[in-house]
């Protein structure tokens, strides 16, 4: 998790919304949300999702788990294979099982091909599983007093339609996430435990099941959810399986991360004490230090941290980051580079390592930052700082035509289009032709063009 930044999640869904952005206030643009990326997190997330993808019959390699700033209780998809969960569920789950079982979930809606596109002004919509008011909401919605204006007179039928559609989504992805679970040999415990969550949520907002609210919701009442799926989990050969011992661990040093990042430092120092002397606790109250610009106090955690776990490379990392972001880029270095190895050279690490070797302003170690910042984007084209650090190690070198190049690859990924346009332009007219970065180049003229087209046509 880069210290106090977020990478915007743009090209990936440039035009989608989320599923119930028109019914429910608490639903946000899936573009109005920001990606939070981690090492850590995102090694975290490809382990315990990898039996699930498979018995789901995907590839492990082409499906994402995306990590959304956001503090409400929600996962969703929003086409392609990619599963999207907000901060805010990571909170909530006491265990790495109920996140298991929100993703297998999820999974289901992908497999069932659960993303409608219709046409019109309409967008394309992701299906999301846990709006816990949308009900409610939606109900509102269809009064005369709401002052929504998303429902007119004569539409009730069309409304009535569309949710029992989505309805009967939900209970196919239910059916079907509780399979992946088995067939993983993942108990459903977690899945329950957190359906359960969401029903004391509906009782803590007033949401009471009755035949206008059950018509209205776009998903099952929890309560015909947990009496289905208890059924059915307890009948599976998986129910008493425990969890995996190792993933819990590593989930709750990555909740213990989150909080960290995300929390107001006082709200850190109160839920991590300092009589809490385990890995989990020195990592929320490192980034509740670093936050306050308490250095020496942040380290402090990282070293008894490193104490502990020597090795560690997601506690190099952050020492790395302290230290760098502390204005001692040289000191960051062995942390980082030793992390950046451990790792096998993973490109988020590499990045910020890339990154102390540059602010170092030492010549003699641009070199190697070209080198560690074209191994991470070989391996992760989608991350816009570090093509911005290999733009700056080729403008420092004088090769201005492949900066050019590295910028407009930074600008397409954030959405600036007539920038991306320019820059790439202006890499092809210096580049050899027929090269590889010439095409490149080509390619990503054309892509800004076409977008800023599609655009234009949607005014």
């Amino acid at each position: 998790m880069r210290a106090l930044s977020f990478a915007p999640l743009r090209r990936r869904l440039a035009g989608v919304c989320s599923a119930v952005a028109v019914l429910a206030l608490s639903a946000q643009p899936v573009m109005a949300q920001e990606v939070l990326r981690d090492a850590e997190t995102e090694a975290l997330f490809r382990d315990m999702s990898a039996p699930l993808i498979k018995a789901a019959g995907l590839d492990p390699r082409n499906v994402d788990i995306v990590l959304l700033n956001d503090g409400s209780i929600n996962a969703f998809v929003a086409g392609g294979q990619a599963v999207y969960l907000h901060s805010g569920l990571i909170g909530a789950a006491d265990n790495i099982n109920e996140v298991q079982g929100v993703v297998a979930h999820e999974l289901g809606h992908i497999t069932g091909g659960h993303v409608i596109s219709t046409a019109g002004s309409k967008p394309a919509t992701g299906i999301t599983l846990l709006s816990l008011l949308l009900g409610g909401l939606a109900a509102a919605a269809g009064s005369a007093d709401a002052g929504l204006g998303v429902f007119m007179a004569g539409q009730q039928a069309a409304l009535g339609s569309y949710l029992a559609f989505s309805r009967a989504q939900e209970s196919q992805a239910d059916a079907a996430g509780a399979q992946f679970l088995s067939k993983a040999g993942i108990s459903g415990r977690g899945s329950l435990d957190f359906f359960k969550k969401l029903q004391n949520q509906e009782f803590r907002y007033g949401f009471t099941r009755n035949a206008d609210a059950e018509f209205y919701s776009t998903h099952p009442m929890t309560a015909d959810r947990l009496t289905t799926l208890q059924d059915t989990y307890e009948h599976d050969p998986a129910w008493n399986t425990p969890m995996d011992p190792q993933l819990q661990a590593r989930f709750v040093r990555v909740k213990a991360k989150l909080y960290g990042y995300l929390a107001e430092p006082q709200d850190t120092l109160r839920a991590y004490p300092d009589y809490l002397q385990d890995a989990p606790a020195h990592y929320a109250r490192a980034y509740a230090y670093h936050k306050e610009a308490l250095m020496d106090k942040a380290l402090a955690e990282v070293d008894a941290m490193l104490r502990q776990l020597p090795d560690d490379p997601y506690a190099l990392e952050l020492k790395g980051q302290v230290l760098l972001e502390s204005g001692q880029p040289a000191d960051a270095i062995p942390p980082l580079r030793r992390a950046t190895q451990l790792t096998g050279n993973n490109p988020l690490i590499a990045t910020t390592f890339g990154h102390a070797l540059l602010a170092t302003e030492d010549k003699a170690n641009f070199a190697e930052a070209e080198r560690v910042l074209k191994a991470a984007v070989a391996k992760d084209r989608e991350n816009p700082f570090a093509w911005y650090q290999l733009g700056v190690v080729y403008e420092a070198e004088g090769d201005t035509p492949r900066a050019r190049l590295a910028s407009a690859e930074q600008q397409l990924m954030q959405m600036q289009l007539p920038e991306a346009a320019r820059s790439a332009q202006a890499a092809e007219d210096g580049l050899p032709k027929g090269s590889p970065d010439w095409l490149r180049a080509q390619d990503i003229a054309m892509s800004a063009q076409a977008m800023m087209e599609r655009q234009r046509k949607k005014k």
